[in-house]
């Protein structure tokens, strides 16, 4: 499993909102800049009335019959909308599945320096999935790949509380397991 450091490109947090001139539906539901409900009005009628306060007419439920229109300057609009797009994106968190090969024949110091870099992934949030690969007649010592996998996850589980989100699993020439912080 090979680990990729490129960072991804950010998407655009613009979201695409049909106001004034661009509204195309004869008739809207309109809500004034103070939230109250001005009724059902013709949509040239409620553009006047958004450019007497010196605002604009956007389209909030395009879906809706018929479609809610807010009165509301656009630009601070806008910026909320994209500070709130912001401020979900800051407080949510993809964890990603990071990838520790081990061997039957890891040397001890191996080991330790895998459990370092397993506890970096696991404090950082993400999951850890431990491959042990079998060559040839490791085929044949199984319960030592076993073994070597649970004396892992124990050194890992000295450091951070960690729970297992996948037993240890075998397909074909290889084991693996999936651990995660709790």
């Amino acid at each position: 499993m090979r680990i990729s450091r490129k960072k991804r490109p950010e998407k655009p947090l613009v979201v695409q909102y049909v106001k004034n001139r661009d509204i195309t539906a004869p008739r809207v539901l309109v809500i004034d800049d103070e939230g109250n409900n001005l009724g059902v009005l013709g949509t040239p009628e409620a553009i006047a009335m958004a450019e007497d306060k010196g605002m604009d007419l956007i389209m909030i439920n395009p879906k809706s019959e018929p479609p809610a229109t807010k009165i509301v300057d656009f630009s601070e609009f806008k910026y909320q909308k994209e500070k709130e797009i912001r401020k979900q994106k800051a407080h949510s968190h993809t964890s990603e599945v990071k990838g520790i090969r081990l061997s039957v024949r890891i040397g001890d110091h191996d080991l330790e320096v895998k459990c370092d870099q397993a506890q970096k992934f696991l404090d950082r949030g993400d999951k850890v999935k431990i491959e042990l690969i079998l060559r040839g007649r490791e085929h044949g010592k199984l319960d030592l790949a076993y073994d070597i996998i649970k004396q892992f996850m124990a050194k890992v589980g000295a450091q951070v509380t960690i729970r297992q989100e996948q037993e240890i699993q075998r397909q074909d020439h290889k084991l693996t397991a999936i651990i995660a912080k709790k």
